[in-house]
């Protein structure tokens, strides 16, 4: 039974926010010359169980609507196959994702008391995203920014502001290349369920757009980051050592290749699998290189 709970987790995209937590951590270290590794543990430790809350309402409200009993399921989209199998009953699947958001609650509180109230409208909207991704934002065109910006710019800025109490400027346009790849992880992970997204009323990219087009969208915004990343160097933003995330770039051409034919499986699937290589590879090098930055200065 632990076993199954586990995998309605779904554990193999929880890395996400492990990184993410360690890449708001070097920027804290490099910009602020903050460095509080038990901060950085609770935050991180905060943004997984806000994960596994999106992870779990997003399989509750897709077996509600019986998406995922028409979906293609791939191993990186198509949800945990947990309720579908009926390995769980559909009111655990919620007081699961209800529970892991209530329990990440108290460590956000912990921060505002402790680094100041500017955290607050950053959780508020970051809980906004995941209370409505599924039931609301899915329903209205180009849903993908919400990840983007739940689970991808705002987790990088907020584990900065829990170690170092401030925003600022450089830290927001560095954390940019989060927003897109986490926007894009979404984006590819689409494709294969756009029959069953359609037949409950959503407007993902892919539906509203259409596979080829939304091909383009994807790979336009896979070459902004890598030129996003350049361009942040060459402005004094970002140190030299972050393009050191350059070298996930032979896996986002791959990723972007196979956006193109996504009818073919056999040809998709591993796109897929570059793209989360991507996703997960450029931001940790980014981390990487603003830790490599400090030390070696």
């Amino acid at each position: 039974m632990l076993k199954i709970w586990f995998l309605e987790t779904r554990p193999q995209f929880l890395l996400l926010s492990v990184i993410l937590a360690f890449l708001g951590t070097s920027m804290a270290w490099f910009y602020q010359n903050v460095l509080n590794w038990g901060y950085a543990l609770l935050a991180g430790f905060g943004l997984v169980l806000t994960h596994i809350s999106v992870n779990t309402l997003n399989d509750y409200f897709d077996d509600q609507s019986g998406i995922d009993r028409h979906t293609q399921r791939t191993p990186f989209s198509g949800g945990s196959g947990v309720l579908p199998a009926e390995q769980l009953k559909p009111r655990q699947v919620f007081w699961m994702g209800a529970i892991t958001l209530l329990m990440a609650t108290p460590i956000g509180l912990f921060f505002i008391i402790v680094q100041g109230w500017l955290l607050l409208p950053l959780l508020i909207v970051a809980a906004l995203c995941v209370i409505l991704y599924t039931p609301f934002i899915l329903k209205h065109h180009w849903p993908e920014w919400s990840p983007g910006l739940g689970l991808g710019l705002l987790p990088v800025l907020g584990t900065y502001f829990a170690l170092t109490g401030a925003y600022s400027m450089p830290v927001l346009l560095a954390a940019v290349p989060s927003f897109i790849l986490v926007h894009n992880l979404l984006l590819l992970n689409e494709f294969p369920d756009v029959a069953a997204d359609r037949m409950a009323g959503r407007k993902t990219l892919p539906i509203t757009l259409g596979k080829a087009r939304t091909a383009a969208v994807y790979s336009t915004l896979t070459v902004i980051v890598y030129l996003w990343i350049v361009g942040c160097v060459a402005a004094r933003i970002a140190p030299v050592w972050t393009l050191i995330a350059l070298l996930t770039l032979p896996a986002a051409v791959s990723a972007m290749r196979g956006s193109f034919k996504s009818d073919d499986m056999t040809v998709f699937i591993p796109a897929m699998g570059a793209n989360v290589l991507v996703v997960l590879g450029t931001q940790f090098l980014l981390g990487l290189g603003y830790m490599l930055a400090v030390i070696l200065s």
